[in-house]
């Protein structure tokens, strides 16, 4: 350590020494970001009262002048480490403002500016003191008193020493008394004591309590990185205090379990993180007092001794709460031993890359001594306190207890988080620490975080999609209907063939009434492989007529596909055409092709066919794609399908309505195009496969045949949007899903004549075709997705974690998806059906 000849021989130096290890890392953080705030805390006082300002002066000035930890400054140019210079004196700088002639408003909103311009000036750290009063006069018998410092200097375990020798002072210098208060050990005892410790044992300790640990816990509730990049940091708090009832029931738990309100907090803090981002072990900072028990009069010594440690915790799902808190109060415990190693050593001894932070959230439990100012004895009320202090980490949750209320304060950088998103994590952690005193027995999995405001919003608000439509029909029943409203009215185009309702109601009957001759009754599974056609649409009506349910197998399937698909089904019944043949495997199942059998099916009876088919009989078995192994047969109920096209609430098909069929039938999305238009009345354009390939027939096809209504999967949606954005301007409703989408796909169509209504939809197969529903308005600046919105009519849908409790807004969580669309299950898979169809847990 080498100093200048001038500061060696400067008189006014009352000592030298080194930084503890939290004073060196306020230091970097301080110099790396100077104009942040960072690290400057004011503390406000509300006085009421007569006032000696002269003797408020004065009392501050001797508190400065007892303490040398409030006349330090820091010395680090040309040094090879830091060190903290004690002056022998230094002059307080002390404001006095009078605002009595404002009104309260203007008080307030001048006190805001002043504290933000007072946190903006900061501090030079080189320059003693670092801390600075200010006096404000409110009204002839109202201050209000601003301390600000350097969090460098103290910490929060100083503040009530302070303020109680302030107000001795007070007291004494107002009645013309000498002021006598015991001496304290200087801040230097404590330097002195960390160099005594063993730095080879405590880096033994963090490097096992860090091994294997090698990514931060993600707080991933911040806002998107675009959003937080247009925002410069500035930091806000908000708080929380808990009823006096839970504070006693949880000091109560922690007398009974030997453990420490710390400990509970610690506690709650992990596990919201664990369910924030799914993960099973956390790891946070915790701020400790650091004041080593063997180090005698520690106590009411003055200066940081705090120090900012992680603390790593698993939080196993199926764990009882008591023994796991044991454990954590253990660990705790363990922390306090190597309470004086420096974070950033701490941090080269983990497996986390350097220049990534160890943690993203820090938690500071208040356990300051002769915290009731209210019972101090002085002729100077304080009404209030407040405190504004700001940290380098992006959330710092800060509690303790006070006037018998356990407070919860969290200060969160606004860059990074919403208003909103802070309110709710201070709402998870008060009904986390309530359900803990609620019902102690408990696993960790079953704590519940949300609120029970959330909870209603979740899982009854955002899923109250009831409404009125036919439960108790089929879909063949439903056309039925149509027919009979409108027997004239075009059913289906394909090309130049077309079908009124009657003709399409009098085709499917001849061949339902052939289908049953083949023993098709309710629930046999039958068969069709035809290429997309008036004929198709025949097909599928007549199974459905004749009680049975269709299986799609699209002819352009490899054989091997379209082999398994028939023996996996096991179809006794399967409708082609004479060029569709080739394509099927060897069957046992009986073929009927629609053209050579022709003569026969036009021979049987045009009357509605009569079956025992209700509502939750099969309507139809799809197969997945079979990407994640093999096609999986999903079983829908007829209700499922009525649930999806009668009385919606995302799309409304009306009888005037021309709906494209552009899916091939072996893709669900047919189940909405072909139903939705024939049992609302309305007319199915079936549209060739070549057509859908060149973009300019496409667009004629839609305006010759005046479609209003077309679906589109992302990719086929994503590749028109960037060649004809135009193409769709002439639609009524534009859906499209599937896949991934490409945000700016969706802009170039909104920003190109757009059409009516365009709908981002997504579902699962399994609960027939879609789930949820978005209307597309506009895409925000730098989006890279879509909202897949809310749940489609008569449908649940809840983010759920790996217990199956609810997820706040913001995180990660798992789909489950319920309601009148959901399939009967997995055909011939009994063991997936009970592993994926579960029970609601919230039917009740």
């Amino acid at each position: 350590m080498v100093l200048s000849k001038e500061s060696r021989k400067n008189k006014n130096i009352e000592s030298l020494y080194p930084l503890s290890p939290m004073q060196g890392g306020l230091l970097f953080h301080t110099l790396y970001a100077p104009d942040s705030g960072v690290y400057i805390e004011q503390i406000l006082l509300t006085f009421t009262d007569n006032l000696n300002a002269d003797a408020l002066k004065h009392s501050w000035q001797k508190i400065v002048q007892r303490h040398g930890a409030l006349r330090t400054l820091f010395v680090w140019e040309d040094l090879e480490e830091p060190v903290q210079m004690v002056k022998k004196e230094v002059d307080l700088p002390w404001g006095y403002l009078d605002w009595q002639e404002l009104s309260s408003t203007e008080q307030q909103q001048k006190l805001e500016a002043f504290l933000r311009e007072d946190r903006e000036k900061g501090f030079q750290l080189n320059q003693a003191p670092l801390m600075r009063c200010t006096l404000i006069r409110l009204e002839n018998q109202s201050y209000k008193f601003i301390w600000s410092f350097h969090h460098i200097l103290i910490d929060g375990w100083c503040f009530p020493i302070i303020i109680k020798e302030v107000l001795s002072y007070y007291e004494s210098c107002n009645q013309g008394h000498r002021c006598n208060l015991l001496p304290v050990r200087p801040y230097q005892d404590y330097i002195l004591w960390l160099q005594q410790q063993n730095q080879e044992e405590a880096e033994k300790f963090w490097r096992q309590s860090l091994q294997g640990f090698t990514h931060p816990t993600p707080l991933v509730v911040e806002k998107p990185q675009q959003q937080r990049l247009r925002h410069s940091s500035s930091y806000q708090e908000q708080q929380i205090a808990l009823a006096q009832t839970t504070t006693k029931a949880l000091q109560s738990l922690v007398r009974e379990q030997h453990l420490t309100m710390a400990t509970l907090v610690q506690a709650a803090w992990a596990l919201l993180l664990s369910r924030y981002s799914g993960e099973s072990e956390v790891l946070f900072g915790v701020g400790i007092s650091g004041r080593p028990a063997n180090l005698l009069g520690v106590e009411k010594m003055v200066g940081l001794f705090m120090n900012t440690l992680p603390l790593r915790v698993e939080v196993p799902s199926q764990a009882e709460l008591i023994p796991w808190l044991q454990q954590l109060n253990q660990k705790q415990l363990q922390l306090q031993e190597y309470s004086y190693s420096p974070l950033v050593e701490i941090q080269q001894l983990s497996e986390i890359p350097a220049g990534v932070a160890l943690f993203q959230s820090i938690l500071a439990f208040e356990n300051y001594p002769d915290i009731s100012w209210e019972q101090w004895n002085s002729s100077l009320k304080i009404v209030k306190i407040d405190g504004l202090s700001q940290t380098n980490y992006p959330l710092s949750v800060l509690t303790g207890v006070i006037n018998e209320n356990l407070f919860l304060k969290i200060s969160y950088d606004t860059s990074r988080f919403e208003a909103e998103t802070i309110a709710r994590m201070l709402g998870h952690l008060q009904t986390l620490l309530e359900a803990m005193v609620a019902n102690s027995n408990i696993e960790l999995g079953q704590l519940p975080l949300m609120t029970k405001v959330e909870l209603d919003q979740t899982l009854v608000e955002w899923n109250d999609t009831t409404t009125d439509y036919p439960t108790d029909k089929c879909i063949h029943q439903l056309f039925e209907e149509q027919v009979q409203k409108n027997p004239n009215a075009i059913a289906v185009v394909f090309e130049e063939q077309k079908l009124t309702y009657s003709e399409l109601n009098s085709k499917a009957n001849q061949l339902a009434h052939y289908l049953q001759k083949f023993g098709v009754k309710p629930d046999v599974l039958v068969g069709i492989c035809v290429e997309r056609s008036v004929e198709m649409i025949v097909g599928l009506l007549a199974i459905l007529k004749a009680g049975g349910a269709y299986v799609p197998l699209d002819p352009n399937y490899p054989p091997s596909r379209l082999n398994y698909m028939v023996e996996d089904a096991q179809l006794s019944v399967v409708i082609t055409q004479q060029q569709g043949l080739s394509h099927l495997p060897e069957t046992i199942a009986s073929v009927i092709c629609l053209d050579t059998d022709e003569k026969i099916i036009s021979q049987q009876n045009q009357e509605n066919v009569e079956n025992k088919v209700t509502a939750s009989n099969l309507a139809y078995l799809i197969y997945t794609s079979g990407s994640t192994g093999k096609p999986k047969g999903v079983s829908i109920p007829h209700q499922g399908v009525v649930r999806l096209v009668c009385n919606t609430n995302y799309v409304q098909l009306e009888a005037t309505d021309r709906v494209a069929q552009v899916s091939n039938s072996s893709f669900d999305a047919a189940t909405f195009e072909i139903w939705g238009a024939l049992l609302n009345g309305a007319m199915v354009v079936v549209m060739s496969q070549s057509m859908l390939l060149s973009p300019p027939e496409f667009y004629n096809c839609i305006r010759e045949k005046e479609i209003s209504t077309l679906f589109l999967t992302t990719a086929l949606f994503n590749q028109l949007a960037y060649s004809e954005p135009e193409i769709f301007s002439s639609l009524k409703n534009l859906l499209f899903g599937g896949e991934a989408v490409d945000a700016r796909a969706v802009k170039k169509v909104l920003e190109n004549r757009p059409p009516e209504r365009l709908l981002h939809l997504y579902g699962p197969t399994e609960n027939t075709t879609y789930s949820t529903w978005y209307r597309v308005t506009e895409v925000a600046e730098g989006a890279i997705n879509i909202p897949i919105g809310k749940p489609i009519s008569n449908t649940q849908v809840h983010i759920l974690d790996s217990n199956l409790q609810p997820v706040p807004i913001g995180v990660i969580g798992e789909l489950h998806i319920g309601g009148d669309g959901l399939a009967i299950g997995y055909h011939n898979r009994p063991e997936l059906t009970a592993e994926k169809f579960i029970s609601n847990p919230f039917d009740n």
